[in-house]
C-alpha cells in the first residue's frame, strides 16, 4: 500500500521476528525484552535483550519515483514516497559472553528471515501493506566513527555492542486522489496552411 504506518509497522515487525524466534532454553533460560528504542530508553535500558533504534531515513536512490497504484476509477494515484531504514540493534546482557552469543543470535535470525511479508508487517495495523508488498532486511555499512557518533550525540550513553541494518524499500503511497477529468463534450479541429520554408 503501503500507509503512513508502514516506518512503525516495519520496525514492530522486525520485532516480532526477534521475540519470536527466542528460545530461552539456549541461552539458560534466561528472561529476554525485545523492543523498538528512542534515545531516552538508552538512559535506563534493558536488562538483557535486544532494541532496535530507528535512527535514518534515505529516500531510495532505485526507485526515485515509483508510480502511484491504478485507483478503482481507472485513474492513477500519485506517485509513491521510497524510503531505506536505518536502524540499529543493540544486544543487551549482563556479561560479555551472553552479550556476544545474543548478538550472533539475533544476526543469525534476520539473515534466515530477511523478508519481511505482508501477514507479518501488518500484525502491528491492519492493511498496511498489500498482499503483494515486502520489505526485505540486509546488513548495513556504517563506520566504527559514525557508530560512535550516533551513540556519543544521541543516545548519550556508554557503548553497547551494536549492529547496523537497513530495511528497504519502504514505499508510502500518497493519500491524496486524482479525480477522474470531466468527459470530452466536443472535439474542436484546427487545420491551418503550412507553408514550406524557402518560400
Amino acid at each position: 500500500m503501503a500507509t503512513l504506518s508502514a516506518i512503525a509497522a516495519t520496525t514492530q515487525a522486525i520485532i516480532r521476528v526477534l521475540e519470536s524466534s527466542y528460545d530461552p532454553a539456549q541461552f539458560n533460560n534466561a528472561s529476554m525484552q525485545f523492543q523498538v528504542y528512542v534515545s531516552n530508553d538508552f538512559l535506563n535500558p534493558m536488562d538483557e535483550g535486544v532494541s532496535l533504534l530507528l535512527y535514518r531515513i534515505f529516500p531510495e536512490g532505485t526507485y526515485r519515483t515509483p508510480p502511484g497504484r491504478v485507483q478503482p476509477n481507472g485513474t492513477r494515484g500519485p506517485s509513491k514516497l521510497p524510503l531505506e531504514l536505518h536502524f540499529l540493534l543493540t544486544a543487551w546482557a549482563k556479561t560479555a559472553s551472553l552479550q556476544h552469543e545474543l548478538a550472533g543470535w539475533m544476526m543469525r535470525t534476520l539473515e534466515d528471515n530477511a523478508v519481511l511479508y505482508p501477514s507479518l508487517l501488518n500484525s502491528y495495523k491492519p492493511d498496511v501493506f498489500y498482499p503483494e508488498e515486502t520489505v526485505e532486511i540486509a546488513l548495513a555499512q556504517l563506520s566504527t566513527e559514525d557508530l560512535f557518533d550516533i551513540w556519543d550525540v544521541i543516545i548519550r550513553h556508554v557503548y553497547q555492542l551494536s549492529v547496523p541494518y537497513v530495511a528497504r524499500v519502504v514505499k508510502i503511497e500518497s493519500t491524496l486522489t486524482n479525480p477522474p477529468g470531466a468527459r470530452v463534450q466536443q472535439r474542436s479541429m484546427d487545420y491551418r496552411n503550412v507553408t514550406p520554408s524557402g518560400d
